[in-house]
């Protein structure tokens, strides 16, 4: 008797599928370039849009890098991600080569990460740095950050550097560093002393500033500087939108 062949196991490819894009789609990920060369694409994500993992019918910016894939390639792929509120600066490696140089420049905190952001009034001290640990947790579908003793099971180190740029009657625009790369950081460190950002309903942000409706989470990701995976050092921003720009100039911030 002849012995059964096993058959062999499938070879599952790891790379993600094509996303087909609308011209819409199309068109919407292309204005957003704000730098690009061999290596990285730069990119201005707006408020509103997910980084990556969205639900829902719309397609995430992740999907939406398809845009720029070359025949035979793959896609950029994204270096960090954007709270899906928070606008601003967004890195993409165009390379293998490149995403594992950036990805290893992450971890080694060689990437450094610049925000604003509005809240109601301005911290006291007007600049210091929070050192919170923070762990993950879990309500229904939503995932949310909370301070916790250094010594919790799940505790994260999480480290953020503050420092006030203009003052208002009703309102204070604050410079962001964080040292660390925690979910949600900066929006639960704020909110740990007593100034969460405006519009940020989830951690106890106002939702109206001397009777100005806020819009959207108030916090923008204005710069990175980072090491290039071609030598050298790399600085890029983001301009902030006119929503949040609006509002700066309304409160008297800038």
């Amino acid at each position: 008797m002849r012995a059964a062949h096993a058959k062999a196991p499938q070879k599952t490819s790891r790379e993600p599928q094509p996303v087909r894009l609308s011209p819409e789609e199309t068109a919407l990920v292309r204005s957003l370039v704000l730098y690009e060369d061999a290596d990285i694409l730069a990119l201005a994500k707006p408020a509103g849009l997910s980084s990556q993992g969205g639900r829902g019918q719309v397609n995430t910016l992740d999907e939406l890098l398809w845009a720029f894939a070359k025949p035979g390639k793959a896609r950029p792929r994204l270096i960090h991600r954007l709270d899906r509120d928070t606008s601003g600066l967004i890195l993409a490696a165009k390379t293998k080569p490149a995403a594992g140089f950036l990805g290893k420049a992450l971890m080694k905190r060689k990437v450094f990460k610049t925000y604003r952001a509005i809240v109601a009034d301005s911290p006291d001290p007007p600049q210091g740095i929070v050192e919170a640990p923070l762990r993950r947790e879990e309500v229904g579908r939503e995932a949310w950050m909370r301070p916790c003793a250094p010594d919790h099971p799940d505790a994260e180190a999480a480290r953020t550097r503050y420092r006030t740029v203009s003052r208002g009657p009703a309102a204070a625009l604050l410079e962001l560093e964080p040292e660390t790369g925690r979910m949600h950081q900066i929006r639960v460190h704020l909110a740990a002393i007593g100034r969460p950002i405006a519009g940020d309903a989830r951690y106890g942000g106002a939702l109206a500033l001397a009777g100005h409706r806020v819009p959207r989470l108030m916090l923008h990701a204005l710069a990175l500087r980072f090491p290039h995976p071609a030598g050298g050092e790399k600085r890029l921003e983001a301009p902030i939108p006119p929503d949040m720009a609006g509002l700066i100039a309304t409160l008297g911030l800038g």
